[in-house]
This record gives C-alpha cells, sequence and structure tokens, in this order.
C-alpha cells in the first residue's frame, strides 16, 4: 500500500513538473514576445515549413491525376455559363403585341439558373480550394494518391490535435482570463491618460495572445491609413475573429448586443476599461437609439474609433454583400478596412447554419493556421448631395477592390430570410416597361395618329 501511494505521489510530481515546463515555455516563448510586440522567428519557421509541405503534397496530387485522369483536383469556378445580357437584348426583334409566348423561356432560363447555382447561397458556404491542403477535402472527391501522402495527412492529424491543439487551448484560455481580469483592474482607475493607455495595453496584449492561438499571420498595408479615434471604422466580415484579426495592430470600440454567460462577463469587464457600446436586445430594435448613442460616441475625439461590419453577417472570404445604411448615416469619417484570408492554410469563414461557436473555435484550432491579409484604405467622407445608401455602396466597392472580392448586391440577410418581394416587384416592372415600350405605346401613337 504504502509503495502504491508512493509511486501515485510519483506520478502526480511528475505531471507538475510536465504542467510547470509547458506553462513555463509558453510564457517564455509566446506571452512575453506577445507583450513586447515581438516575434522569436518560432511562427515564420512554422509557416516555411507548411508552405514547403503544402506545395510538396500539391505536386504529389498533380502526378497522381496524371495517373489517374478521372480525378478532379481544381474546384469547379461555376456549373453553368450564365448571359448577364439584359432581356431587351434577348428580346430583339420585332414584337407583335404587349405579350408573346416566347417571353417565357427568358423568365424560365432565369429561374433554372437561379435554382442550379444562384449567387447569394454560394456565399455562404466554405470557399472551395484549387488543390488540397492535408486539412480538408472541400467538394471535391479526392483519392487516394500514394501511401506516402497519406502518411504525411496522418502525421498533420497527430501534430494538429496532440500537440497544437493543446497548445492553442492554453493560450486562448490564457489569453481570455488575462482580458477578464486586465480590464477589470483598469477599469478601477480613475478617468485619465494613464488608465486609456493601460487599457490598450490590456487590449493589445490579450488581442495578440489570442491571435497566436491560432497560429495567426497577418500582413498590414498602408499603415498610414490605420482608424483615428473618433472616427468609424467598417470592414468586410468573414469570422468573429475579424476582431481579434485587426485589434492586434490597434485597439477599437466594439459595437454589439449584450450576451450572457462567458461572452457577457468578456463584454462587462472590456467595458469597464474602455468605452465599448453594448446595447439590449430590445434596444438593439431601436433604430433611432442606436444611431444617437453611435453620434455621441464619435462626437468625443477623443475615444477610440468605432468598428463596425456594415454586412451585417459573414461571408465566405470572396465576395462583399450590401453594406447597411445605418453605419453611414451616423457622420463623421469613415476608415475603410479590406480584409483577405488565405484559405490554403485554413477555413476561416464562420457558416452560423452549420456549425456552432464551439464547433466553429476547434476547427480553427485544429487548422494549419490562420493567415489573413488587411489592407487599410484612405477616410471617407459623405460628399455633398449623396445619400447614406450612395455612400455605402461607394465604400463596399472601394473594399471589394482592394480586398480582390466580388461585389454584390445582395444583403446578407437572405442567408436566413427568404426574398423580399420588392425584388421580385423590380423584375416584373422591368418587364412592363419592356412590353409597353415595345406594345401599347406604339399602337397608342398610331391611334392617335390617325385620329
Amino acid at each position: 500500500m504504502a509503495g502504491g501511494g508512493g509511486g501515485g505521489g510519483g506520478a502526480l510530481a511528475l505531471a507538475l513538473q510536465l504542467l510547470a515546463t509547458w506553462l513555463g515555455a509558453v510564457v517564455a516563448l509566446v506571452l512575453l514576445p506577445s507583450v513586447c510586440g515581438l516575434s522569436l522567428g518560432i511562427s515564420e519557421l512554422y509557416m516555411a515549413v507548411l508552405v514547403r509541405l503544402l506545395e510538396w503534397a500539391t505536386l504529389r496530387i498533380q502526378r497522381g491525376v496524371q495517373k489517374a485522369p478521372t480525378l478532379k483536383t481544381s474546384a469547379s469556378v461555376g456549373i453553368i455559363q450564365r448571359d448577364e445580357s439584359p432581356m431587351e437584348k434577348d428580346a430583339e426583334g420585332p414584337r407583335r403585341g404587349d405579350f408573346e409566348l416566347s417571353d417565357v423561356f427568358y423568365f424560365s432560363k432565369k429561374g433554372f439558373e437561379a435554382i442550379v447555382e444562384d449567387e447569394v447561397t454560394q456565399r455562404f458556404s466554405s470557399e472551395e480550394l484549387v488543390s488540397w491542403n492535408l486539412l480538408t477535402r472541400t467538394n471535391v472527391n479526392f483519392q487516394y494518391i500514394s501511401l506516402r501522402l497519406t502518411a504525411v495527412w496522418v502525421l498533420g492529424v497527430v501534430v494538429r490535435y496532440c500537440f497544437l491543439l493543446p497548445l492553442r487551448v492554453t493560450l486562448a484560455f490564457i489569453g481570455i482570463s488575462l482580458l477578464v481580469v486586465g480590464t477589470t483592474l483598469v477599469g478601477q482607475l480613475p478617468d485619465s491618460r494613464v488608465k486609456s493607455w493601460l487599457s490598450e495595453l490590456v487590449h493589445l496584449t490579450c488581442c495578440r495572445i489570442c491571435v497566436r492561438a491560432l497560429s495567426g499571420t497577418i500582413r498590414y498595408h498602408n499603415k498610414q491609413y490605420r482608424p483615428q479615434k473618433g472616427g468609424i471604422c467598417v470592414a468586410n466580415h468573414t469570422s468573429p475573429i475579424d476582431v481579434l484579426i485587426l485589434s492586434t495592430d490597434g485597439c477599437f470600440a466594439m459595437v454589439g448586443q449584450a450576451h450572457g454567460g462567458l461572452m457577457g462577463l468578456i463584454q462587462r469587464a472590456m467595458v469597464k476599461a474602455c468605452p465599448h457600446v453594448w446595447f439590449e436586445r430590445s434596444e438593439m430594435k431601436d433604430r433611432h437609439l442606436v444611431i444617437k448613442r453611435l453620434k455621441e460616441h464619435i462626437a468625443d475625439k477623443k475615444k477610440l474609433p468605432i468598428l463596425i461590419f456594415p454586412e451585417g453577417t459573414c461571408i465566405n472570404n470572396t465576395s462583399v454583400m450590401m453594406f447597411k445604411k445605418g453605419s453611414f448615416e451616423i457622420g463623421g469619417t469613415i476608415h475603410p478596412v479590406a480584409m483577405k484570408y488565405d484559405p490554403q492554410f485554413g477555413d476561416a469563414f464562420y457558416n452560423s447554419s452549420k456549425y456552432n461557436m464551439v464547433s466553429y473555435l476547434l476547427r480553427m484550432m485544429t487548422s494549419w493556421a490562420i493567415v489573413c491579409d488587411v489592407w487599410y484604405l484612405p477616410p471617407e467622407t459623405r460628399e455633398e448631395g449623396e445619400d447614406a445608401v450612395q455612400f455605402a455602396n461607394r465604400v463596399k466597392s472601394a473594399i471589394a477592390i482592394q480586398g480582390g472580392l466580388v461585389e454584390l448586391p445582395w444583403d446578407g440577410g437572405l442567408k436566413r430570410a427568404t426574398v423580399k418581394g420588392t425584388f421580385k416587384e423590380e423584375q416584373q416592372k422591368n418587364y412592363s416597361k419592356m412590353i409597353v415600350r415595345n406594345g401599347s405605346i406604339d399602337a397608342e401613337s398610331d391611334f392617335l395618329e390617325e385620329t
């Protein structure tokens, strides 16, 4: 019995020693460099090895394709070839009346195209990859290529789940804990420059730790255009981690709905140290109240810029959908930011219809890495005679062009809602204008000439 107790005590001591060594290595190699904003080169070495590995895997797949021609290695860029010409062009030629039976074929064709492959729903599924990244098979049915490639994939699974996942969970836990404790302590200080400086230091440090928990590699461009205090930062939206990505280079005031549970605990701690703008569920429906509180925030040029995602939902890193006009009615200076993730290393898109937050974070933490490019664009202000919708569309176009994203006019709310009747009415009006122009107006003119 004594021997058994001694063995148990020895095992416990060994476990504690391993835990202490693990935490010491994390603090020395990750936490301290994050606090100082430095890098020891470990992430760069990891990314270099990873790039070489994926290049090798791509070559192996291409050789396998040559041996098995039926294998598809490239993602489909479109099931159908669309003809975007308007109906007036399709219906060219003399028309004998207000309506012709052949007009049905145009609407039938457009209807079948929308059913087979519409522009909206494909933006809410993961971005298709050109080649397998040893992480996900996407929608292409990859087949067995070689024993060596399979062995590398198995080794990758072991590394990602047995080493990277525990490391990343540890970093995420430390980062979130420090954020809650740090902002709570800073929040007890009286308002002063020291409090603002400490608040920004805590936010920056904790966000950098959380980004390293995802093996994040972020490339910032045009830093001279970084959002300034008293302004509004708007960006395209792919994932909840967009906030972390942007907050590692500068602090922002967040805007959103107040939550309960762990998220609510974090929100309440953050707002003590920094004037974030959280709304209750009932307040979010009061549009005028939201605009009023945001105007009050940007009126104070000492407060951090507000970070807003005007799309209102996550899009799959390929497109920019309609910007809601509310952010552009507030006034002040708009600081556009374009974000583009590299899908080769991991899928950052958050499909809330398919995964809950826990499943999504697990997928993120078991991916190879999160690589993102961030472009700061020149600040914009509303021009004379320009309404909020036109202003929003102008900023959206600038973000889409810079990020190499497809610009779409559709509302991201279609992710969970049906198409508004106004879209159907618009098509009906266009058709009625065409047949009136070609039919009844001409007939009316002939009648008037005869009389």
